[in-house]
């Protein structure tokens, strides 16, 4: 982005028909709009605002499988409810009579400006959600600039998201595999891809135990779908005797075998920063131990994640976990030194944005929320529920009485007792 990147209009600013990539539809304009159609042209939003309403949709739409797989978390999920709750534990307090007219959401990060702290979460085998999968995805994301984070366990390759991506901006999720000619591959693959940073997913050296899957007997991966970068990458073909489209049994048995690799330690970074030039971010964060170790290694970046509550039943939340990262990040940095703490798990409004930021976070990865806006409605519905969150966020941030998202701190927070 340049330092001409659109600001968002004030409320009294009238609605403007430039597409959107120019002038981002938040907050006021985003209302206006919704108000007038379902007013004046009886044309209410297609898609649910609030992220109850699409999981009730989605659960009417979605085979039994697939709503599972996209809900569901390990063991009694007791991880994903403690995630929405660790929210509650802390209250805005808006600041009043302070220029809110124009709104500046940008933010820095791995050496690039976006227009919003907000990134699409890395979330695989899209196909059981729709055809279109990653690249309705993609072309979503485009309109509004925000980043998508493409996992490796995607429905189509890194190059064909790339494609659709059109430029705008794209990182690369990597499950390490156990087999490092097919890690290297990935990675290569990606930045020829023009993806902008490796974010390589440190709490999944084996899937956890997730109770709904398990239930249904259901691992779409071995239906093949989700391996679409595996079954095209040259390093994971040498390692078959025959081309997974002639024998996928084949295939699958060898995806199985080289997935993920629970042998790894931190001095395997040194290995995965030989092989590329991009900024590495650690995703799966939550001891502050671990982020020190992180920034003695070197890397670039950290993603305070849990994965959603899909990985370990009664982990800490998320956002639990997040100060004590960020306190622990700021010790080990110079003053001067960006190095960005990103949040993931559990974000569902503009609220939970601005209280993410407000407690440290540069930016926050969306998950859930456009997967099942993707469900019941392709691109378009991914399309709403990023243009609804960001209208949200921009008006959590106005409405508090920030001009632009670098105001918001912990001062902007209250802490409450229950």
């Amino acid at each position: 982005m340049t330092d001409d990147t659109p600001r968002n209009d004030s409320a009294d600013d009238a609605p403007t028909d430039e597409p959107l990539d120019d002038v981002p539809r938040y907050g006021p304009d985003r209302q206006q709009e919704v108000y007038s159609r379902g007013m004046l042209e009886d044309d209410p939003p297609e898609f649910p605002v609030s992220y109850e309403d699409l999981v009730e949709r989605a659960r009417e739409e979605l085979s039994e499988e697939a709503f599972a797989y996209v809900v569901g978390g390990a063991g009694a999920e007791s991880t994903v409810r403690a995630n929405d709750r660790a929210f509650e534990k802390w209250q805005i307090v808006p600041r009043m009579l302070r220029d809110v007219s124009d709104r500046d959401l940008s933010v820095d990060l791995v050496g690039t400006e976006y227009p919003a702290p907000v990134l699409l979460a890395p979330i695989g085998v899209q196909e059981i959600l729709h055809e279109e999968a990653e690249l309705a995805v993609a072309r979503a994301a485009r309109e509004f600039g925000v980043p998508t984070v493409l996992s490796s366990v995607s429905s189509h390759t890194f190059e064909d998201v790339a494609d659709e991506l059109g430029g705008s901006p794209g990182w690369f999720q990597l499950y390490w595999s156990a087999d490092r000619d097919v890690a290297a591959s990935f990675v290569e693959r990606a930045e020829d891809a023009g993806y902008e940073a490796v974010v390589v997913t440190l709490d999944t050296p084996k899937m956890g135990w997730r109770e709904r899957d398990i239930e249904l007997g259901y691992l779409p991966f071995l239906e093949t779908q989700g391996l679409q970068n595996y079954f095209a990458d040259p390093a994971f073909r040498d390692r078959l005797e025959a081309d997974p489209e002639d024998d996928p049994v084949s295939a699958i048995r060898s995806w199985k075998e080289c997935f993920g690799d629970a042998s790894l330690t931190w001095a395997d970074l040194d290995w995965l920063d030989d092989q590329t030039d991009l900024p590495i971010v650690l995703k799966g964060v939550l001891h502050p131990d671990d982020a020190r170790e992180a920034i003695d290694r070197g890397v670039d970046g950290l993603i305070v994640s849990n994965h959603g509550g899909r990985q370990v039943d009664g982990a800490i939340p998320a956002l639990d976990a997040l100060p004590n990262v960020v306190d622990a990040v700021d010790d080990a940095t110079e003053a001067d030194e960006e190095f960005p703490v990103l949040f993931d798990s559990g974000i569902r409004r503009g609220s939970d944005v601005f209280r993410a930021v407000a407690l440290g976070a540069d930016a926050v990865l969306l998950g859930r929320p456009y997967a099942l806006g993707l469900g019941i409605g392709g691109e378009d519905g991914v399309r709403a529920v990023l243009e609804n969150l960001l209208a949200d966020v921009d008006l959590t941030v106005g409405l508090s009485g920030c001009a632009s998202i670098d105001e918001v701190d912990r001062s902007n927070l209250r802490r409450t007792e229950r």
